[in-house]
């Protein structure tokens, strides 16, 4: 029996989380368990961005303290994610000749092909950004459509319609340089939708089509899946502080009390319920909306079946998945992750789903293997890595 070892961490504006896992091998099967877990409240962000390094490195360094403790290891590499409202996605289309005598289709004129599309992004859409994750959505061979990969195909021309996620390249560059303050190697680096998506949702559910929300403090970020294909990642600068923010103005509460009614938390308060209600369902009307225009953008308003999955903090609010299948008349539900038995700290909810997704992505990227249409790719290993990943079909 062969063992791995990974861990996630998830910066987040609320909260810096950090999960470690130990894969057993056993034959062929795979045994994860969470060996220890650490959390810190942040600092130094603000919708997902650093401000300062010194404050953000200190929350890292403190959970990272604390899972070390847990798993009774030094943690000094992991995979992180990288969120925040610097994360954006478009899609392009790029054309290749093949060139072989036989006009067979190799892995090369594919690489081409995607090449092409990326130098077709527009410069307005491609400044300032780092592409994280190149995801080949669709392959055409002389103007008609294949399922799967068109190595081997034969055909004189090659289509392919490509995603780019990208992020600020100098939101990128303070998110390395603050983890190698803190004494951490960043082995991969992932955007965060992509991460939960890994641990909430199914392949059933991606190939169905299916929307991804992760409400956080200061953001929502969505991630539309469709063929088990991302087709489209946003974010949203408006989150459940918003929620606590409206409840201490109209209740004229502090901004402590404020959360805790959110979350349902106070029990014989003399708090008149109906107004509460109004105003928590008045703020999550206001992100549903927003997801709302995004589905119609891409054409996918109320058409996917697998509907909408709710993660993030914001995602205990009681009424959340009734609201958002009322606003997007779409199935809803709130995401849940089981994340094994005998957990050493305190991991509880899906607001783990990202950094336990690094995990996953962690584990599978030591056997150089594929999970959900994922193929790890790294490009550079020069002091701090600098990568992307690609989709295949």
């Amino acid at each position: 029996m062969s063992k791995s070892i990974a861990v996630g961490i998830d910066i987040g504006t609320y909260q810096t989380r950090v999960v470690a896992v130990e894969s057993a091998r056993d034959g062929e099967r795979e045994l994860p368990k969470v060996v220890g877990v650490g959390f810190a409240e942040s600092r130094g962000l603000r919708h997902g961005y650093i401000l300062s390094q010194s404050d953000a490195g200190k929350s890292v360094r403190q959970a990272v303290s604390q899972a070390s403790k847990a798993a009774g290891f030094p943690i000094t590499r992991a995979v992180v994610s990288i969120g925040g409202i610097g994360l954006s996605s478009f899609t392009s289309s790029g054309t290749v000749v093949i060139t072989r005598a036989d006009l067979e289709i190799t892995e090369l004129d594919v690489k081409k092909a995607i090449e092409t599309s990326k130098e077709e992004i527009p410069a307005s859409l491609s400044q300032n950004r780092k592409i994280l994750h190149t995801v080949p959505l669709l392959f055409k061979v002389d103007g008609k459509a294949i399922m799967g990969k068109p190595e081997g195909l034969k055909g004189s021309k090659l289509e392919v319609r490509t995603l780019f996620i990208t992020c600020f390249e100098h939101h990128m560059n303070d998110l390395l340089e603050t983890l190698a303050e803190a004494g951490i190697e960043v082995e991969d680096l992932v955007a965060a939708p992509i991460a939960a998506s890994l641990v909430t949702l199914t392949k059933q559910q991606k190939m169905a089509g299916v929307v991804l929300a992760n409400i956080g403090s200061e953001t929502v970020s969505i991630a539309v899946f469709e063929n088990n294909l991302p087709i489209s990642l946003e974010i949203f600068p408006i989150g459940s502080n918003d929620i606590t923010n409206d409840i201490a103005l109209g209740l004229r509460v502090p901004l402590e009390e404020a959360e805790d009614l959110k979350r349902g938390s106070v029990i014989g308060a003399s708090y008149p319920r109906k107004k509460l209600e109004e105003i928590i369902e008045a703020r999550l009307s206001d992100i549903f909306e927003l997801v709302e225009a995004h589905l119609k953008k891409l054409g996918r308003s109320g058409l996917l079946p697998a509907g909408i999955v709710l993660t993030g903090g914001g995602s205990a609010i009681e009424t959340v998945d009734d609201l958002a299948k009322a606003s997007l008349r779409l199935p809803s539900r709130v995401a849940s992750v089981s994340f094994g038995d005998n957990i050493r700290g305190q991991i509880k909810d899906a607001s783990w789903s990202v950094a336990y997704g690094l995990c996953v992505l962690g584990l599978q990227n030591s056997d150089e293997e594929t999970i959900s249409g994922l193929t790890f790719v790294k490009q550079t290993r020069k002091g701090l890595m600098n990568f992307f990943r690609q989709f295949l079909p």
